[in-house]
């Protein structure tokens, strides 16, 4: 199945080009032979433009934020160790 209309194409079958990305998925539209615009269902658009949660947002909405756990770190000195050239 080709997925790649020239502009012109695109206007006269506009209804086609529709029905075709809502049914098959993205559609690309070339102007003067370079790829221009690319029309997909709404769904998917919605899904790649969502705003996505942050890091500290996730941590923040955890189920232990607040609960005050305490982490203790191992504070003794690391061993040495001799690097041959």
């Amino acid at each position: 199945m080709n997925n790649i209309w020239q502009l012109q194409e695109a206007k006269s079958k506009f209804s086609e080009l529709v029905d075709r990305a809502m049914a098959q998925g993205t559609q690309i539209v070339t102007r003067r032979g370079k790829n221009a615009v690319v029309v997909m269902p709404f769904e998917e658009y919605k899904r790649l433009t969502e705003k996505k949660e942050s890091f500290s947002d996730f941590l923040l909405a955890s189920p232990l934020a607040g609960s005050e756990i305490q982490v203790d770190r191992d504070k003794s000195i690391p061993r040495s160790i001799e690097i041959e050239p």
